[in-house]
Parts: structure tokens; C-alpha cells; sequence
């Protein structure tokens, strides 16, 4: 005579996973990643599922001693899944990804850089333009710093001397200083 094998309830492996069997998360695990990962799929996507998998499983493992049974368990394993597709969603609306495929450099099938030499000079104009930009910004700033150390003389430390003089100094210092910098 064959004994028929009887399969633990969820919520009796819940309460062992809770109490530290593995085994027993294990089984709840197998149990219900394939139905968690379509529930992942339609709140989400195809490719992002996968990961609402993975955090809907770590969520339920931390917080097992939590689950109090008021409800089966199925109902609490999907309302976390839920949850945590809804953050990946918004995650995911706050830091949206672009490709960079279109700032790779492409290669012809002898290996050679695809980009004309003329596309290459413009891409090197850009980065030099730039490279001015930031250079001229970073001499703002300084011309800043010189408008402050004046002021500083001036007000704070109680200059009494030749206005005239100490702006010559000033020009001076911002010419040695800022515009040798710049391009």
C-alpha cells in the first residue's frame, strides 16, 4: 500500500523558513518563483523582472518572522512582490538609463576606425571647445576669489590704504593668475 506523500502547507513552511529552515524556504521558494516572476513581468517588464524577482524573495526571507499568518500566505508573498515592483518602477522613472552605444567608436570588418578623419577632427573640436568652457568657468570662479580677497583687505582686515594701488594689485594678480590659464 502506497502512503500518499502530503505536501506542508505554506504557511507551516513559512513558520519553519521563520525559525531558521532553509529547506524550508527553499521549497517556498520553488513554489512560487514562477508566479512572482508573471506577476514581475506585467507590473514591469521582461528585463527588469528578473530583478523584482530577486527582491521580492530577499524581502519575504528578512521579514519571515513577521509574517503572522492572518492571512495566507500567497496573499502576503504578492503583495510584497507588488511592492517591490512598484519601487523599481519609480527607481527606475527617477534614474532613467540611456544608451551610450551611440558614443562608442565603430570599427569597419578590417578592423580600422570607422569615423572619417574629418568626423574624428570635429569630435576632437568638441572636447577642445569644452575644455575652453571649463577653463573659462574655472577663471570665473577665481575672478570671484580676487573680488573676495579685495573686499577681505578692504573691509575685514582694516585696509587704510591706497584704493588705487590695491586694484592694480588686484589686476595684476588676477592677470598672473586667471587669464594665463586660459586658452
Amino acid at each position: 500500500m502506497v502512503v500518499p506523500v502530503v505536501e506542508p502547507s505554506d504557511e507551516t513552511l513559512a513558520a519553519r523558513a521563520a525559525a531558521g529552515d532553509n529547506s524550508a524556504f527553499e521549497t517556498l521558494v520553488q513554489r512560487y518563483q514562477a508566479r512572482v516572476f508573471r506577476l514581475a513581468c506585467r507590473l514591469t517588464s521582461d528585463t527588469e523582472a528578473p530583478d523584482v524577482l530577486q527582491d521580492t524573495f530577499l524581502q519575504v526571507y528578512r521579514h519571515l518572522p513577521s509574517f503572522r499568518g492572518e492571512s495566507q500566505f500567497a496573499t502576503w508573498l504578492y503583495r510584497i512582490a507588488t511592492n517591490a515592483a512598484l519601487m523599481h518602477r519609480r527607481a527606475t522613472a527617477r534614474r532613467p538609463a540611456e544608451s551610450l552605444e551611440a558614443f562608442l567608436p565603430r570599427f569597419d570588418a578590417d578592423g580600422t576606425h570607422a569615423a572619417t578623419p574629418a568626423q574624428l577632427q570635429v569630435a576632437s573640436c568638441a572636447d577642445e571647445m569644452l575644455d575652453r568652457q571649463t577653463l573659462a568657468e574655472v577663471g570665473v570662479c577665481r575672478r570671484g576669489a580676487v573680488d573676495e580677497q579685495v573686499d577681505r583687505l578692504v573691509l575685514h582686515d582694516g585696509f587704510r590704504g591706497d584704493h588705487a594701488r590695491l586694484s592694480r594689485k588686484a589686476e595684476r594678480w588676477h592677470h598672473d593668475h586667471v587669464l594665463a590659464t586660459q586658452p
